[in-house]
């Protein structure tokens, strides 16, 4: 699984800059983005990128949140959440108390080829850019 990770973060290396290109994304972290891996057997996996700390602290903690989210209820962040105040689900029933909901879009499930599953939390770009970002990183190990 290590292998894969790193094949992951090294694929989020490549696209992050092309991703900076736009505007909307590159005033929002300045480059300082984070990343968060659990494996189906909890461990947890993790890379900032960027140079200043404290920005990179504060996105890998949202990205922490959205990971540990999709593995205790293996749905999208901001899909579970709308699931909860719709009364689709019941509060709490996956450990979450609502003040801890996190409703943001970059949290998903992701499935390997090999049929592994992955619990993900992206975090510094707009949400529909870090769901996106991690589909393409996922796209392009799997070549």
């Amino acid at each position: 699984m290590t292998d894969t990770i790193d094949r992951i973060f090294a694929a989020l290396e490549q696209l992050i800059p092309v991703y900076m290109e736009n505007p909307l994304d590159s005033s929002k972290a300045n480059g300082n983005v984070a990343v968060c891996i659990i494996d189906e057997e909890g461990r947890v996996y993790g890379k900032i990128f960027g140079d200043y700390k404290p920005k990179g602290r504060e996105t890998f903690g949202i990205a922490w949140t959205k990971a540990s989210q999709v593995w205790l209820t293996g749905i999208k962040t901001r899909e579970y959440e709308r699931m909860i105040f719709t009364n689709e689900i019941p509060e709490g029933s996956h450990g979450i108390r609502t003040p801890e909901l996190i409703g943001w879009e970059g949290g998903q499930p992701l499935t390997l080829a090999d049929g592994r599953k992955l619990s993900v939390g992206f975090s510094g770009f707009r949400g529909i850019v870090d769901i996106e970002i991690m589909l393409k990183a996922l796209e392009e190990i799997q070549k």
